[in-house]
């Protein structure tokens, strides 16, 4: 469930005069997401998303957020757009949370995504890291590899409640990745968590990326990699190499990996797959009973690591050998 802040109906009416965008019909939350509380509005204009950003985003980064979503708008990427108030700017605050207002993007996320959708959303992963190029504002990826030693200091003493043994693996792990992730790969603006749950699609067709509040500047392929992840591996922990090989080809139709990207990916693999599996497990541990966030098992994204171990080249993945 994302709705971590309650909001009334008399104070959302008095926070949408704010905005061109009619009186209020109806509202209620909405259960994707575990970020930010998160509301679909119906008003005499239309149907809108509100977002309330809540304590785990840091106001700082808002601006970087939602004009990112613009600038990706305006060269062609299909995404929700915040919406701008009367006074011009596209924040405002209600319940004590920082809030936006963002347009409705028709379509659904797939619960059985198939091959030829993860071609699709190859392929706008790569639209969207072309169109995120000459962006001006940036962020650093706080859960990339400098982040993950903090993150693990938080679990590390816990780790064997989860699974015997645990600790030793990933404390190996760890200190593997970080002597040898690589630092010069092609990078620019990433999405960082584009799970089946943030592209929508309408029947086959892909009909938008959403939820850009992990975005960063980082490596591009990293991204491909996370995408593997979420997109390629089956409910039983098998890889698809159909669903690979489909999504690495939608890629480079529109961006072709250089071969530094193409030898980097086993790594960059096994790197998003700890990323995952860190803070799951930090979540696994520390949500106390009855939060209404449902916790996600991060003995999932412990099986992808351990496959990533034994991968040696892309072609494993299913790429094309060119």
């Amino acid at each position: 469930m994302a709705v971590y802040t309650d909001i009334t109906e008399d104070d959302l009416a008095r926070f949408l005069t704010d905005y061109e965008v009619g009186t209020l019909l109806s509202y209620k939350g909405i259960a994707e997401g575990v970020e930010n509380s998160n509301f679909l509005l119906h008003t005499t204009k239309g149907v809108f998303i509100l977002t309330l950003y809540e304590k785990r985003v840091d106001p700082k980064d808002l601006p970087f957020f939602l004009g990112l979503m613009h600038h990706l708008a305006d060269r062609g990427l299909s995404c929700p757009l915040p919406l701008s108030r009367k006074d011009g700017e596209l924040l405002g605050e209600l319940s004590g949370r920082p809030a936006a207002m963002i347009t409705f993007l028709e379509g659904m996320w797939l619960r059985k995504p198939a091959a030829k959708h993860c071609r699709e959303v190859g392929r706008a992963l790569a639209e969207m890291h072309v169109a995120g190029q000459g962006f001006q504002l940036t962020r650093r990826n706080a859960l990339s590899v400098d982040g993950w030693r903090p993150l693990w200091d938080k679990s590390a003493v816990r780790a064997d409640e989860v699974e015997p043994g645990l600790q030793d693996e990933i404390a190996e792990e760890l200190a593997f990745l970080e002597s040898h992730w690589p630092k010069t790969l092609p990078h620019g603006v990433i999405h960082a968590d584009l799970f089946p749950d943030n592209v929508f699609f309408i029947g086959d067709q892909l009909s938008g990326l959403i939820d850009f509040y992990f975005a960063c500047n980082d490596t591009y392929a990293y991204d491909v990699s996370v995408c593997l992840n979420a997109w390629c591996f089956e409910k039983d922990g098998s890889f698809n190499l159909t669903k690979g090989m489909a999504l690495l080809d939608g890629y480079e139709q529109v961006r072709p990996l250089n071969g530094a990207e193409l030898r980097a990916l086993p790594l960059l693999a096994r790197g998003s797959a700890l990323r995952f599996f860190l803070t799951r497990l930090y979540d696994w541990l520390t949500t106390p009973p009855g939060a209404l966030v449902v916790k996600k098992d991060p003995l999932e994204y412990l099986r992808k690591l351990r496959f990533h171990r034994q991968v040696k080249s892309a072609e494993e993945y299913g790429l094309v050998h060119r």
